[in-house]
């Protein structure tokens, strides 16, 4: 009788998660009276277009695309001259602290050495009028299976007016950033004295889903949006490896495909550790793999929160800290950047919060994503360990880059509470800016190829 119960119990059990799994999966598209806010009191991607009531968050002003697409650093006359109105220390912090991240919470409280330079708030984010179509089209029709399957998407933002914790995040993902690009990604560890050792990287990336000139939609059985070429040139002893990635949505086997060239072997082999939180390859543990481009990893390990909107200090229209004009050295300085650089400004943030499912593992139980409202950017992220202690801080410093009409983060920090250290990454200061007129062969991103051109 006993083993007959436990069997109904069992039995019962499984047909709970089936139902949960069935019903819960599918994120709901807004209405089309909802969707008619996009362009009206709403930007084209879902920002809200008025201030604030005060007035210390202006209004949507949209710049108008300009400037070569090969050889621009990021910059803005209008806004790079300016100077600070006041600045966030330790010994004004509660006067601000309801404003700001935990992770810039206890970078104050910790260091005197740390501030927060604060600038006139200015809202100049765009994108092309492509992508303003074809996100008013996706917030009627795009859908999200699970956290990591987007269907009926194409082109633009796919979820303007966010329902779920999930769809910020794979608005950041999906982003249009140009139809290819060339970069160098230069990074540093920062040891405690500010000496820090500088790696160069070479990142190749061409567009599928927010190409402008051939979209690739994204449906449940077709996730393809990106593919990555990166190739070490420094230091000596890592130089020569390559990372190959063919991004997808989706997980497990028809998720992310990735391969590793490795000088030593002196072949390439596909590499499934191109995930999560395994440390990027070359960057001593200082990176997991799925903190490029601050998230770039799959969903399946967490439960995702909307907390909503708050105003927020975050680092925006950082031209000054991306550009030619300030070289590393004078960047780096012991246990922070040196803060007599960074810009930063009040703009309204979409909150996501992520817990780790039970059942899976990471090595952080909780991240608290803020998420500027007019690019999709995640612009800082609070990572908590297994004991609940802030045990990294995620800050990326947006620019927007006029010549595409798209908003990224340049560079890149991420700090390290427990050691001490800190990571820069996504520097371009020293060498080239983005190339945005390269084009690759149709064989480019493949492992036959990255075999071929590595023992040239």
């Amino acid at each position: 009788m006993r083993s007959k119960l436990m069997r109904q119990q069992w039995i019962a059990g499984w047909a709970v998660v089936f139902a949960l799994c069935s019903s819960a999966p599918l994120s709901a598209k807004v209405p089309p009276e909802e969707a008619a806010k996009l362009g009206e009191t709403l930007t084209p991607v879902g920002a809200e277009k008025a201030g604030n009531a005060d007035g210390t968050i202006p209004e949507w002003t949209p710049a108008a695309r300009r400037g070569p697409l090969s050889g621009e650093y990021p910059n803005d006359p209008k806004i790079d001259g300016e100077k600070p109105l006041f600045a966030i220390t330790k010994a004004n912090l509660e006067e601000y602290r309801d404003k700001l991240t935990r992770g810039h919470q206890y970078l104050l409280e910790t260091f005197d050495t740390y501030k927060m330079n604060v600038y006139p708030s200015h809202r100049v984010v765009s994108w092309p009028d492509e992508i303003y179509a074809a996100t008013k089209e996706n917030a009627t029709s795009c859908e999200m299976i699970g956290v990591d399957s987007p269907d009926n998407c194409k082109q633009g933002f796919p979820f303007p007016i966010p329902q779920t914790g999930a769809e910020p995040m794979w608005n950041h993902k999906l982003k249009w950033r140009g139809e290819n690009a060339t970069r160098y990604n230069n990074q540093m560890i920062v040891q405690t004295s500010g000496d820090y050792q500088l790696t160069k990287i070479v990142e190749d990336v061409t567009f599928g889903y927010a190409s402008i000139k051939n979209p690739v939609p994204l449906t449940k059985d077709s996730g393809e949006f990106l593919r990555y070429l990166s190739k070490t040139v420094a230091p000596p002893r890592l130089a020569g490896t390559y990372i190959l990635v063919h991004e997808k949505a989706g997980t497990g086997a028809g998720g992310r495909q990735a391969w590793l060239y490795s000088p030593g072997l002196k072949r390439i082999r596909r590499a499934p550790t191109v995930c999560c939180d395994n440390p990027y390859e070359g960057t001593d543990g200082h990176q997991f793999y799925d903190q490029v481009d601050m998230f770039n990893g799959v969903l399946e390990r967490y439960d995702w929160k909307l907390l909503g909107k708050r105003e927020m200090y975050v680092a925006y229209n950082s031209n000054k800290i991306a550009g030619n004009t300030i070289q590393y050295k004078d960047l780096v300085k012991p246990r922070h950047l040196n803060q007599d650089l960074p810009r930063y400004e009040l703009h309204r943030v979409w909150v996501v919060e992520s817990n780790i499912r039970p059942g899976t593992s990471h090595t952080f139980k909780k991240r608290v994503f803020y998420i500027d409202e007019d690019g999709w950017n995640i612009v800082a992220v609070d990572a908590y360990d297994n004991r609940d202690q802030l045990y990294q801080f995620q800050e990326g410093h947006l620019i927007f880059a006029h010549n595409i009409q798209a908003s990224s983060t340049i560079p890149e920090v991420i700090y390290h509470f427990n050691s001490g250290r800190y990571f820069i990454t996504a520097a371009i200061n020293e060498d080239k800016p983005y190339d945005l007129l390269t084009t690759f062969p149709s064989d480019y991103f493949t492992s036959a190829s990255v075999q071929k051109s590595s023992t040239k």
